[in-house]
């Protein structure tokens, strides 16, 4: 029994057929899936004779009464898309860069019946901060859907287990960049002492470089809203009001 087969009977399984008869004359999920694999497939980079690295951050686009209809079992589909990807990736000895994410989404342009698929290659991002520090920080760096707080002296960024923020990217070296962290007192127009943060950032000496808002350099001050782009990832830097509520609650980058 083939891949897709093995799927379609754990799905129908799980959600007793209703998820079939929904999507009788729609969109099927076995589509879904084997669209999945085929952009795996596709989208394969060597990293060596025996290890490629294939997307792991994907988007299902749907027509809206399509989505629509697929609202009950959404969850549920997911799940087993993600283990359907998993076992493929088994097969033909993939890795990925970091967890596997699927999430569906509408489109405009979609009618009934049509979907498409959208992909990237998203590392994992790690540190050792807490939650307490990343809600208190006065800087962060967002990378991939978490956030890791910018503090004096400063932080290490790379792939390697001396990092302060680990990124497994295949581009990123084991020490890849520096970020500086100055703080100093400052009194605002309402008499309240702050800190105000002078942040640099600086290579140190990686294989790829580095881009700082698209332009390669080695050394460079960073500002809120600055990018900064190693290997394939791309990270932001964001300075905080002191009462700013943090979107990214929760998903501070733990070390494990």
């Amino acid at each position: 029994m083939g891949g897709l087969q093995r799927f379609e009977q754990r799905l129908e399984s799980l959600i007793s057929g209703a998820f079939a008869r929904a999507f009788r004359s729609a969109v099927q999920p076995v589509e879904i899936a084997a669209a999945l694999q085929r952009e795996c497939d596709n989208n394969a980079q060597i990293l060596s004779r025996e290890r490629r690295m294939v997307p792991n951050d994907f988007h299902v686009e749907l027509s809206q009464v399509d989505l629509d209809r697929l609202a009950p079992y959404d969850t549920a589909l997911a799940d087993e898309l993600v283990n359907q990807v998993q076992d493929h990736a088994d097969t033909q000895g993939y890795v990925f860069p970091g967890p596997i994410a699927i999430e569906f989404e509408a489109a405009e342009d979609l009618t009934t019946g049509r979907f498409r698929i959208r992909s990237r290659a998203q590392a994992r991002v790690q540190s050792n901060a807490t939650h307490t520090q990343v809600r208190r920080a006065r800087a962060v760096l967002e990378i991939n859907r978490t956030r890791h707080p910018l503090q004096p002296p400063g932080v290490v960024v790379g792939r390697g287990t001396e990092a302060d923020i680990r990124i497994n990217d295949p581009g990123v070296s084991r020490r890849h960049i520096e970020f500086d962290v100055r703080s100093s007192p400052s009194t605002s127009s309402g008499g309240r002492t702050r800190e105000d943060l002078k942040i640099e950032v600086r290579d140190l000496g990686s294989t790829n470089g580095m881009l700082i808002d698209g332009h390669k350099v080695t050394k460079a001050g960073v500002r809120d809203g600055s990018q900064v782009r190693i290997g394939n990832t791309t990270m932001t830097v964001r300075i905080l009001e002191e009462d700013e509520d943090d979107p990214f609650d929760g998903a501070a980058g733990f070390g494990v």
